[in-house]
């Protein structure tokens, strides 16, 4: 299965509706923070990563969701989060969100290593994604 990385999230104000669950893009800010840590956890912090490798980062490109139940203000849910599969320049990353022992979301990202393009620094391109990193999540 390789690394899981677990953390948990207080639910806040801000991040709920009138209705008074979280505002389903306000996950889309927990799943990336879940993505960095992941990455921290194997040993990449991103700050570093993007020194180290020579990257401007890690983007989301394709992304979706199965919401079965709702998290609410005061709420703590903890995000479970892993790599599913590894490609040239582009990997899957694998969310899942309890509310205690009950699972409550189910979330999939796709992402690419980028970095400059090298013939115009303004746009990135994709680049592969090194050996080194994808062992450390073995």
């Amino acid at each position: 299965m390789g690394l899981v990385n677990r953390r948990d999230v207080f639910i806040e104000w801000g991040d709920c509706d009138p209705a008074g669950i979280v505002y389903y893009p306000r996950y889309l800010v927990h799943f990336d923070n879940a993505t960095v840590a992941l990455f921290a956890a194997a040993g990449l912090p991103k700050h570093e990563m993007v020194k180290t490798y020579d990257i401007v980062g890690i983007p989301m490109v394709d992304t979706r969701a199965k919401f079965t139940i709702p998290s609410r203000w005061g709420e703590t849910i903890t995000i479970e989060s892993r790599i599913a599969a590894w490609r040239g320049s582009s990997f899957d990353v694998e969310h899942k969100v309890y509310k205690g022992d009950a699972l409550a979301i189910e979330a999939w990202e796709t992402r690419v290593w980028v970095g400059r393009h090298p013939d115009d620094p303004d746009k990135i391109k994709g680049r592969p994604v090194p050996d080194a990193v994808k062992a450390r999540f073995a």
